[in-house]
């Protein structure tokens, strides 16, 4: 059983800590939030018995393998070099990183702490039916696009609207919010898994006046193809994501959150491909983590390690020559 600490008390943890639970690979024992009270009234319906407002005290004396950091996304940089540093085992939440500078520290942190293991909580990648996604698109004789997208009004864009400051940390510049930081980072992760680095990145965004992207469009154009991506908080999607062959077709229900892949050949007969499936999408990442934490050096899960650390530095590329295309900064950057 891992040990499991936390920083972060909000909807996605309660998500992690139930496809947790549902894994049987993970107790909950130390939880750090801004207050005691806070840490305490979240912590111990799960079973954590250690609770801090300190983050040095959190590691210091925390009694846990793992972290899980689902705090805003500029302060990742920071919480995940403390954990490393303590010679953890990180769980971070999406985007890692704000910028690729960001991302080089913590690779040469990880190289000084070989101990440390640190992975990207990017779910969707994960998932039996996104698994069935990719060994079909790998049959597919001919790729001519695709079209992805990831839309969903958030209801702390409703406090923007009504102009309640302070804004939601999700919507302001200062804690590396926005679109493409949030439902974008889904879209991309999809696109790079699938089909690799792209040549040339270009992101259309539609700003907000909280000073960040509400909603956009991004194109990634590769050799033969080039793939569309569609993202936001502030509107509702209904579209699938497809990907287009010569006369077949690839449609994901959803990108990050799959119920359903279906392949339409060329006689646009479809097929609904099948694997495992779990209603909470987090079940899979957390089990590939567990098998990685729980045999670090086994040479199966090293090469799994190398993979995700990979894809998730390509991603934080794209994502970070996204936002250069838009002039897309956050004081973050400045720290480079």
């Amino acid at each position: 059983m891992l040990k499991l600490g936390i920083i972060g008390t909000n909807i996605i943890t309660d998500q992690m800590l139930d496809a947790a639970k549902t894994t049987g690979q993970y107790q909950l024992t130390a939880v750090y939030s801004r207050t005691l009270t806070r840490a305490k009234e979240y912590g111990e319906p799960y079973g954590a018995t250690a609770f801090y407002d300190s983050l040095e005290d959190f590691f210091d004396e925390g009694d846990f393998d793992v972290v899980y950091i689902a705090s805003p996304n500029s302060k990742h940089y920071e919480q995940a070099r403390l954990a490393i540093e303590n010679d953890k085992f990180v769980i971070l939440e999406k985007p890692a990183f704000v910028n690729p500078e960001e991302f080089s520290r913590i690779e040469s942190l990880l190289a000084a702490h070989p101990k440390a293991r640190l992975v990207e909580a990017a779910r969707h990648i994960h998932t039996g039916l996104f698994h069935a996604g990719e060994d079909q698109l790998k049959k597919m004789d001919t790729i001519q696009g695709a079209n992805i997208t990831v839309m969903k009004y958030s209801s702390r864009y409703d406090k923007v609207l009504a102009d309640e400051k302070p804004y939601p940390n999700i919507f302001t510049p200062e804690f590396a919010g926005g679109a493409l930081m949030d439902l974008g980072v889904y879209a991309v992760y999809g696109a790079v898994t699938l089909f690799g680095v792209p040549d040339s990145v270009v992101y259309f965004p539609t700003m907000t006046k909280s000073g960040v992207d509400g909603m956009g469009t991004a194109i990634l154009t590769y050799d033969q193809f080039a793939v569309t991506l569609n993202f936001g908080k502030t509107a509702n999607s209904h579209l699938v994501s497809e990907i287009y062959g010569l006369k077949d077709t690839l449609v994901f229900d959803s990108i990050f959150d799959t119920t359903k892949v279906t392949y339409f050949d060329a006689n646009q007969e479809p097929t609904e491909l099948e694997a495992p499936y779990f209603e909470n999408s987090m079940v899979d990442e957390l089990n590939d983590f567990a098998a990685l934490f729980n045999a670090p050096d086994d040479p199966e899960q090293v090469a799994n390690y190398k993979r995700w650390q990979t894809l998730s530095r390509e991603v934080n590329a794209v994502m970070y020559n996204l936002r250069e295309s838009a002039e897309l900064t956050f004081p973050a950057d400045n720290n480079r």
